[in-house]
């Protein structure tokens, strides 16, 4: 039994150095809004200088006043800094007038719906390509140092809520005379104080993590002011404000319910503490939901609830494991009861995770491909393997309960330490009758001399002499009697096959769960599969897009002179706004005037349209019109009406992709 402090720190050095492999291979944090359009497009070469830049995500951004550059070729910002919402996923930015030709650069730094940072830049030109002296910065959005110490922060807060709320379900539900054992109460404690420090952490470091990166911009208050208007900054200042009442439902917890004796007090005190501590884990649990995954995306509204089932199912199970494992390595005992309540709390605990997050990894990877072929679908297979592996082991454990529960009378355990404890305390007891009134001082240092002999293997020493038995010899004594009563209370503890194997397969339960942890703060800030996929679709259907129209369609109204030939041309042949001319020819391939000309648009697949479109005229057989808006991407079906006298005229139609 020597042997298990060395293994146990072995095995903790080794899930901190895999915990720390996976969070250093979480930064830079892969992005969860896609840059799927711009205009001008990127590498775009445009003859005149548009007016402004705007840009196109796969979902909606947070975007502020400077989030947006726009360089010119000498590296000088040539836009106006007032970003605008132009609808949709569409943002744009307003561009200086007199712009050079050349190259020019677009920066851009945003905040997808899921809190986490997005950043990336791509060039156009005017005129012709030249070279550029813009220079950005090396560093992605949510990387460097910053980003690796906000990493390491949701791990800490994870973990903070995972041992607060499990360590505290596990007192209530399952041992209740856990509440006055100081090792329980350090976990939960424990727990407590690293989800605030945590918490206060990523509050100061949002700013700097989702903008600049740089380690100086931590403890700027403007960014601090600047964070709290957002619905991440909203999150962790709720997340304090709980926290402040967790304080509250801790000191009871460790305070007033651990002194009640009444039956009828204590179950009522009980019944009180599950309710609010029930609100204030669920107050815990969302606002992570709120805020991330769960708040974006399909089915929100069932996303968010069902994630907050998910966090505190995880917290039941492991913030439980490990607080049964500080119970079985450092309480005095714990009573089989105890142990057969949480293997059943467990078990609906891993119930429940799985019915949530099959549901969860359906909404966010969403096919097999995106399973297998994206880093978020493979990092969800580890920790469904992870899982496996915990239940394989928690299976054990149940045996382990099993052997516990035969071996071990459920009030046998307290009554046993006790006993065991009174007997060594008799061993060492110390005669407080004082010293015999006839005894010197030079007997007395004898006899305090062959006491510090006797006292230290538990026999009862003379003290004849009343200065031998002063303050420090009474001191000396209790720590002697303490010592021997925890060296035979683990001596017993350890002589117990079933508790010596229930912790050594709770121990690797807990080992798997670190790992587990980290694993699940890497897959929440990675990409979502079905997000990427649909981005990476987006962006391919984005580079097959259309470009300018030109159409060629031979009308016949059947009157005279009602033969010929319109030619049709769009600009640039996307969704949004486009420039339309119509040319009327004769079959001779000369321009004429005829009464009317009139367009419409309708796509079928959407039910939308006819749009219609009456052109300007504007010359002879030319007929124009600006701003002619195209909403959607698809097959649109382009009627023209054509009207060669009064009672002539034909419609014709051709079916076209614009998008």
């Amino acid at each position: 039994m020597k042997t298990i402090a060395p293994r146990f720190r072995h095995l903790l050095l080794l899930l901190l150095a895999v915990t720390g492999a996976l969070l250093a291979g979480a930064a830079p944090v892969s992005a969860h809004a896609a840059l799927t359009g711009s205009d001008p497009k990127q590498g775009a070469v445009v003859e005149q200088a548009p007016t402004r830049v705007s840009l196109t995500f796969s979902e909606e951004v947070a975007m502020s006043d400077g989030s947006v550059r726009v360089l010119d070729p000498a590296g000088k910002r040539v836009d106006t800094g007032k970003t605008t919402d132009l609808g949709g996923t569409t943002y744009g930015v307003p561009l200086h007038s007199g712009l050079p030709d050349g190259t020019f650069t677009v920066a851009y730094q945003v905040v997808s719906a899921d809190s986490h940072p997005v950043s990336g830049a791509f060039t156009f030109s005017i005129g012709a390509p030249s070279k550029t002296t813009a220079a950005l910065p090396d560093q992605t959005a949510g990387g460097g140092v910053v980003g690796g110490l906000y990493g390491v922060a949701r791990y800490l807060s994870y973990a903070g809520f995972i041992l607060t709320v499990g360590g505290a379900a596990f007192v209530l539900a399952c041992w209740p005379r856990g509440a006055g054992v100081r090792p329980v109460q350090r976990v939960v404690v424990g727990g407590w104080i690293t989800l605030t420090g945590a918490t206060l952490a990523m509050l100061l470091m949002r700013g700097s993590y989702t903008g600049s990166g740089a380690v100086g911009d931590i403890f700027d208050l403007t960014l601090v002011g600047q964070v709290l208007q957002t619905k991440s900054g909203a999150a962790l200042v709720s997340r304090l404000l709980l926290l402040a009442a967790a304080a509250l439902f801790i000191a009871v917890l460790f305070g007033a319910y651990e002194k009640r004796t009444d039956p009828k007090e204590k179950k009522d005190l009980t019944f009180g503490l599950a309710i609010g501590g029930a609100v204030v884990a669920a107050g815990l649990a969302a606002t992570w939901a709120m805020a991330e995954h769960a708040s974006t995306g399909i089915q929100a509204g069932l996303a968010m609830p069902v994630d907050v089932l998910h966090l505190l199912s995880v917290a039941a199970w492991l913030g439980g494991l490990t607080t049964l494992l500080v119970a079985l390595y450092r309480a005095p005992s714990i009573e089989a009861r105890a142990v057969r309540r949480f293997s059943r709390v467990a078990f609906c605990a891993v119930c429940t995770l799985a019915a949530t997050g099959l549901y969860q990894s359906w909404r966010q990877v969403g096919s097999w491909s995106a399973l297998t072929g994206t880093r978020y679908g493979q990092l969800l297979l580890l920790k469904i393997g992870l899982v496996a592996v915990m239940v394989g082991v928690a299976w054990i454990s149940r045996k382990w309960t099993g052997r516990l529960s035969e071996g071990l009378a459920p009030e046998a355990a307290a009554t046993t330490v006790i006993e065991e404890r009174t007997r060594s305390e008799e061993a060492v007891t110390v005669p407080t009758g004082g010293a015999s009134k006839g005894s010197s001082s030079g007997d007395a240092g004898a006899d305090a001399g062959s006491d510090s002999g006797a006292g230290v293997d538990g026999t009862s020493a003379d003290t004849g002499s009343g200065a031998g038995v002063d303050g420090k010899r009474s001191a000396q004594l209790a720590r002697q009697r303490a010592a021997l009563a925890t060296a035979r209370d683990k001596r017993m503890r350890d002589a117990d096959p079933g508790r010596s194997g229930l912790r050594r397969s709770v121990l690797t339960e807990a080992g798997v769960a670190v790992v587990l942890l980290a694993v699940t703060t890497v897959l929440t800030s990675t990409e979502p599969g079905r997000t990427e996929e649909e981005a990476k679709a987006v962006t391919a259907a984005a580079s097959q897009r259309s470009g300018p129209l030109s159409l060629k369609l031979p009308f016949d109204t059947g009157g005279q002179d009602g033969k010929g030939t319109l030619l049709l041309d769009m600009d640039p042949g996307r969704t949004g706004s486009n420039d339309m001319h119509v040319y009327v020819e004769r079959p001779n391939g000369k321009a004429f005037d005829i009464p009317e000309v009139k367009v419409s648009f309708t796509l079928a697949a959407k039910k939308i349209g006819p749009l219609p479109v009456v052109p300007d005229h504007i010359a002879t057989g030319h007929w124009s019109a600006s701003g002619v808006q195209i909403p959607v991407a698809g097959d649109w079906k382009i009627a023209v009406t054509v009207r060669t006298s009064d009672i002539d005229q034909v419609t014709v139609n051709k079916n076209v992709k614009i998008g």
